[in-house]
């Protein structure tokens, strides 16, 4: 007679399967499997030299027999109930031995809830239900892994706890979602701060590269690309916020009357000292917030700080959408700069990239061997400008993916505002393709309605989770409705960077000043169309780079015409409707162009002229913050007139700043883009009486020749301008002036 096969054995194909890291389903084979009166224990532990089962507290209940010489191992327990309760032991060829909860033992991790939202796209905390979260489970400790690849063929987690072994910590699929979940005990050496991947094997079990977890909540520092297990916490690491009362202010406040001006900024090129991956957040934090709130700005908008491996992409190739960069320290650290943001008045807007992702094989590029988050056709697919892939917004578990990096920005490290990189890119299918490269929508256009519906719920679910928080797109072209409610059929935005103002003020500003008369519409022509949307006037970091120059080197003429230029041009954008966003070393006329790679050029600062384009900067920021008239009304033409717009002989322009309609709280700004002084000037005011020069910038502690009106002008009851009072002005060269009215009485 045949002699019977032994309980604890198992078929050939599962023992081969499990050893070459190819089984398909291993709690089908491994952990605990109750037979008759007993429950069978079967382990992987290639490498081991034996194990053993054991009691919670370290008592020996059985030795494992060992079924292949590869490490697969298997024993008894008497019983049936209760048999999840067992140790693994485990002995090393170092002498080393480990006992353990067997991962194999625990049931299905995540909820049918969980799987539902995921795959509807509406899962918003994805931040705490996939990736690594340390968990106590059943009274053991440990971490949960969870990664969606529905179309591989096995999934298994690699890390510092297992040798990066993919036979050891194989995961079990959840069919229908596409998740695989493994619960890894802590005693295995799964804890926080291990360094993790997923190895993955395609549809046809091919071996697919090492992957990075999309939903890491830390990583390591670049050039390495492993994903990091983070310190507990909900879906964020722990933090214990102090800023209450400033999300407090920030949801009762509205944004767009509000004073507004940006300091943008590359965080590892501001300063070199704070390149430090233990102490770099700490390390800004200290050089930075003084600096930042001595000049008067009211947020910082730092370029993106989600993990990217490529440093030269200034993270606008990012792969970790969850983590904060690991080149200044861990994630507590950026919660904590955040917060000591928030304490010193100032804002924090991160750069955030939906557009597209690098094509690096750890990340997400074909993640389970398929196009799963990027489209398989490459017309619609790939970025040609910058040989990135594109997310595919039509996918309900990509669309949720994104909309839950958003939100965990915003909510558990309380950025107040997300700058949305490259939204002409998304919208329109045909963005800088010729014909025949592009697919058009089901209707036959050029719109990408997957985007589209994308941006509409991102600022929907924005504005009913993060009361406050601010969405600024980056589009450079006439789409309509950008920052117009979603219910009147706009994306929804807070703020849309005025692209054509910036490039047509930039280009008047580069001119030389007598050939400006035959360009005054360049100043102008922004008025037309100035609150189509609610603008942010960007001198961002694009200007900076690439041959254009930095902004004091776009002027022409002497060293004094120079710095005059530049003077002139910030206050005519500080007064003009719009929010402000200056880019770092601008504030001083730093020479060179920004390069991510150096600091700064800290030094000019010893010198007079940079030193009063500083101090000017902080003035405007100042009077802009305290003026109502200046800010109250930036995305209503109520809140501007011109006085003088036409004046294209002189290079001169004029125009009424209001906080309200009629108020007596006005500003009146002259513009003069020549280097010839205009003595006599008359310009027509709304109200008589005492009109007080706030800023010149022509002044001698700013680097001016300091022609000016001695502080103040008087106003007749004389009607010029259509206007019912007048005032007669000396206007100074290249600079401008800004006057407010003086209250009665003061």
């Amino acid at each position: 007679m045949p002699r019977a096969a032994s309980p604890l054995s198992l078929a050939i194909p599962d023992l081969e399967a499990l050893l070459a890291g190819r089984h398909v389903d291993p709690f089908a084979v491994l952990g605990p499997h109750p037979s008759c009166d007993h429950t069978v224990v079967r382990a992987c532990l290639p490498g081991a030299l034996s194990a053993w089962l054991a009691a919670a507290d370290g008592t020996r209940l059985a030795e494992l027999e060992r079924l292949h010489p590869g490490g697969i191992f298997a024993g008894t327990l008497a019983g049936t109930a209760g048999a999840r309760d067992y140790r693994i032991g485990m002995r090393w060829p170092d002498g080393s031995e480990q006992l353990s909860a067997d991962p194999y033992a625990f049931g299905i991790l995540l909820g049918d809830l969980d799987l539902h939202l995921i795959a509807e796209g509406r899962h918003f905390e994805l931040g705490s239900c996939l990736g690594a979260q340390v968990q106590t489970l059943e009274g053991i400790d440990g971490v949960r892994f969870a990664v969606w690849a529905p179309n591989a063929r096995r999934v298994s987690v690699i890390g510092d706890f297992n040798g990066w072994n993919p036979v050891r910590h194989p995961m079990r699929l959840r069919h229908g979602a596409g998740i695989w979940e493994l619960f890894i005990p802590g005693a295995m050496g799964a804890a926080p701060d291990c360094r993790y991947k997923f190895d993955l094997l395609g549809a046809l079990g091919e071996p697919l590269p090492d992957k990075a977890d999309p939903v890491a909540l830390a990583t390591e520092a670049p050039p390495a690309t492993a994903s990091v297990v983070a310190r507990p916490g909900t879906s964020a690491p722990p933090y214990s916020w102090t800023d209450q009362a400033w999300m407090r202010r920030r949801a009762s406040t509205d944004a767009r009357a509000a004073p507004l001006s940006i300091y943008e900024m590359h965080v590892t090129s501001w300063l070199a000292e704070i390149n430090d991956p233990m102490h770099g957040w700490a390390r800004l934090a200290d050089r930075l917030i003084p600096y930042v709130r001595e000049l008067g700005f009211t947020h910082i908008e730092l370029l993106p700080v989600m993990e990217h491996p490529f440093g030269g992409s200034w993270g606008y190739q990012p792969l970790s959408l969850f983590a904060p960069t690991a080149r200044l320290g861990p994630p507590q650290a950026f919660a904590a700069f955040v917060d000591r943001c928030h304490a010193a008045g100032i804002g924090v807007i991160l750069d955030w990239v939906p557009a597209h992702f690098p094509t690096d094989p750890h990340g997400l590029a074909e993640f389970d061997g398929t196009a799963l988050y990027e489209y398989q056709d490459p017309r619609e697919g790939f970025h040609q400008d910058w040989n990135t892939l594109i997310y595919n917004l039509g996918r309900n578990e990509v669309r949720g993916f994104m909309l839950a990096s958003a939100l965990h920005w915003l909510e558990h490290y309380h950025i107040d505002g997300l700058r949305v990189d490259a939204v002409a890119s998304m919208l329109y299918r045909d963005y800088s393709r010729q014909p025949g490269q592009w697919l058009p929508n089901r209707f036959g256009g050029r719109e990408n309605l997957e985007a589209v519906a994308f941006l509409r719920e991102l600022n929907t679910v924005v504005r009913e989770r993060c009361r406050g928080a601010m969405t600024i797109a980056e589009e450079s072209t006439s789409w309509p409705g950008v920052t117009a409610p979603v219910e009147n059929g706009g994306l929804g935005f807070t703020f849309k960077w005025n692209m054509g103002w910036m490039h047509d003020t930039l280009r008047y500003l580069s001119r030389d000043s007598v050939h400006r008369a035959w360009h005054h519409q360049d100043l102008t022509f922004g008025t037309v169309y100035a609150w189509s949307e609610a603008f942010v006037l960007p001198i961002s970091h694009d200007e900076m780079v690439h041959g254009k120059g930095s902004m004091i080197g776009k002027t022409l003429g002497d060293n004094w015409q120079r710095f005059a230029n530049l003077r002139a041009y910030y206050g005519f954008m500080w007064t003009h409707p719009g929010k402000k966003l200056l880019y770092m070393g601008a504030e001083f006329a730093q020479w060179r162009e920004w390069n991510h790679d150096t600091e700064l050029d800290w030094w000019l600062l010893e010198q007079p002229e940079h030193r009063g384009m500083l101090t000017l900067v902080r003035d405007l920021n100042r009077l802009h913050s305290a003026l109502p008239a200046l800010h109250a009304l930036d995305h209503r033409p109520e809140g501007f007139s011109w006085v003088v717009g036409d004046d294209s002989r002189n290079s001169v322009f004029a125009y009424l700043r209001r906080a309200a309609p009629g108020s007596r709280d006005v500003v009146l700004a002259v513009v003069n883009m020549t280097p010839v002084v205009r003595p006599g000037y008359r310009l027509g005011v709304p109200f008589a009486g005492r009109w007080q020069e706030c800023i010149n910038t022509d002044a001698a502690c700013y680097g001016g020749s300091n022609v000016g009106n001695g502080g103040e002008v008087q106003a007749t009851a004389t009607p010029s301008h259509g206007l019912p009072a007048c005032a007669t002005l000396t206007i100074p060269p290249l600079a401008t002036l800004v006057l407010r009215l003086v209250p009665e009485g003061a």
